[in-house]
């Protein structure tokens, strides 16, 4: 048999969901795929509405060859081209900056499809554009956020969020969920797996040994009892130590105004949140406009925008599409190479 002279493209292929149609990220979607670095070293397929694309061009004022496609395997990547699979939910009036049900069921399809192309292997990453919660919600799809949603569609039942900067990367315990809970849910279990779900993923980006500084619930660690009711001795301490001992090198519980500023200056590769708040607030101090949610313990990659839909400004071009073509490049760069064909 002659041997195939075929080239095989390495580049792996990157499913890029619009997420609500009625705010910015049809235009944080267009324009991380018109960036020059956007096809370099991936191949991104929008999962969206084509006509919502080519307004969200005409917003940004760019031209866009929106094209659909009814496969991954269709798309062609050549740059000013954006290849689309378009389930067709959309009306082509939908205003921009409303809440909407429909965009807010069209933005839960949109990750459907691309955790179904993901789990085929058909793709090796997802990046999403923000979506709505409310308009999750309204049109009856009760889950607090993407995070949750992705674990859904993946069939996994713990997974954590990053946030990354170029300047400090956060994972969070517990996320959406209020602060008493919070507090109630932590355990050393959660706390370890925690640790070391983001020490994996630091490892898989090329760091082979990340320090990571874990933060307390209470003011002060506790100040030794004098704050808090013993929750960093009970609930944190013995999930940092069990880390350790599995060969992570972690410190903690940390103060988290200390471990943040410790961690914005260098001295740690991660920091571990105990809640949303204290995760991201420092964050988006310290850097949201390139800043990239990652989801942590999917079976793929998926990277997304840290900010929202932003409905006052939709519609006007006036986004930032930075963080967009960060979490683009990286979904990328995150993403293993594509199996060969028949693997």
């Amino acid at each position: 048999m002659t041997p195939s002279t075929a080239v095989i493209d390495a580049r792996p292929t990157i499913a890029v969901t619009m997420g609500d149609g009625a705010g910015v990220g049809p235009e944080v979607t267009v324009g991380a795929l018109l960036d020059p670095a956007a096809y370099r070293d991936g191949r991104p397929v929008v999962v969206g509405d084509a006509g919502r694309l080519r307004q969200a061009a005409r917003a940004l004022g760019v031209e866009a060859d929106v094209v659909v496609v009814e496969d991954v395997a269709a798309a062609e990547f050549t740059p000013g081209r954006i290849n689309v699979v378009d389930p067709g939910l959309l009306p082509a009036d939908l205003p921009w900056g409303e809440l909407s049900a429909q965009a807010g069921h069209a933005a839960h399809e949109y990750v459907r499809i691309a955790c179904e192309l993901a789990m085929a292997g058909e793709v090796q990453a997802i990046c999403t554009a923000p979506l709505n919660k409310a308009a999750l919600h309204a049109a009856g799809h009760l889950y607090p956020g993407h995070t949750e949603l992705l674990a859904h569609f993946c069939g996994v039942e713990e997974v954590s969020m990053m946030l990354t900067t170029p300047r400090i990367k956060v994972i969070h315990v517990t996320t959406h969920i209020g602060l008493l809970d919070a507090v109630a849910r932590i355990e050393p279990g959660l706390v370890e797996r925690t640790i070391r779900r983001g020490a994996e993923a630091l490892r898989r980006a090329g760091n082979p040994n990340p320090r990571i500084g874990v933060c307390a619930i209470n003011p002060h660690a506790g100040e030794n009892g004098l704050f808090g009711y013993g929750e960093e001795a009970e609930k944190i301490t013995p999930g940092v130590e069990a880390a350790q001992a599995a060969g992570v090198d972690a410190v903690g519980p940390l103060p988290a105004d200390t471990a943040f500023f410790l961690g914005g200056r260098g001295d740690y590769d991660l920091i571990v949140a105990m809640y949303h708040d204290q995760g991201h607030g420092p964050v988006k101090v310290l850097g949201i406009e390139a800043g990239v949610n990652i989801t942590v313990g999917l079976p793929v990659i998926r990277t997304s925008v840290d900010h929202g839909t932003a409905f006052d400004i939709a519609g006007t071009g006036r986004v930032e599409v930075g963080s967009m073509v960060e979490a683009l490049r990286q979904a990328t760069e995150l993403a293993g190479a594509p199996a060969p064909a028949g693997a």
